[in-house]
């Protein structure tokens, strides 16, 4: 039997959270600035592409904003960058993972590990990866961004993201992935991939809110 002080604490905590779900509500965090801004040359990189999804893929991602450009290097190197940005806001769609994404849309997952790299005088986890879909492999760096923060893992992404409402009232998130294609030089891919954010980073972070 449920004793009188224990009926009463949980009675009084089932309480408490009907009325943090009914009352409580995430703000919808802007941009700094959009993504039609953000430039096409840097630091020897050239866009060659702009791709615009098509409204069947929209609803899946269901960004607030997003950028899904090509890049050409000096050296031949073409990078392929896609930034989703979600807002928090009521109606926005979460952030999908790409370790199920990708074998979903069957590409095969070959090497994956956590790197730590400078890059605009801040420290940046990245997860580096390769993965196969027939023939090709394609080298991944990518990021989750919260408030500045970067993370690797979706569990963490989640916590930031409850932390930050309970806080905050705001859930924004931004998800960054650079990939490029390789047939045998995998270590020259991640280098360019690695050049690529170290020059773009800092960008980046003039885009997505703090």
């Amino acid at each position: 039997m449920i004793g009188k002080g224990r009926f009463i604490a949980v009675n009084l905590l089932l309480l408490i959270t009907l009325l943090y779900t009914r009352l409580h509500s995430d703000t919808a965090v802007p941009m700094k600035r959009a993504f039609h801004e953000f430039p096409l040359k840097r630091q020897g990189w050239t866009a060659v592409s702009h791709s615009l999804f098509s409204e069947e893929v929209l609803k899946v991602l269901r960004p607030t904003d997003y950028l899904a450009r090509e890049y050409a290097g000096q050296d031949g190197s073409r990078v392929s960058l896609y930034i989703g940005y979600h807002d928090g806001g009521r109606g926005g769609g979460g952030i999908h993972s790409p370790r199920h994404c990708l074998p979903g849309s069957g590409w095969y997952r070959l090497e994956e590990r956590e790197l730590v790299l400078e890059a605009g005088g801040k420290s940046l986890r990245v997860v580096s990866a390769v993965y196969q879909k027939g023939e090709g492999k394609e080298r991944f760096l990518y990021w989750y961004q919260v408030k500045g923060r970067s993370i690797t893992d979706e569990y963490a992404l989640k916590g930031w993201e409850v932390l930050n409402s309970l806080l905050y009232r705001r859930r924004d998130s931004a998800f960054v992935r650079v990939s490029l294609p390789f047939d045998a030089d995998g270590e020259r891919a991640l280098s360019a991939a690695l050049r690529f954010v170290r020059d773009f980073h800092p960008v980046i972070d003039e885009f997505l809110p703090r």
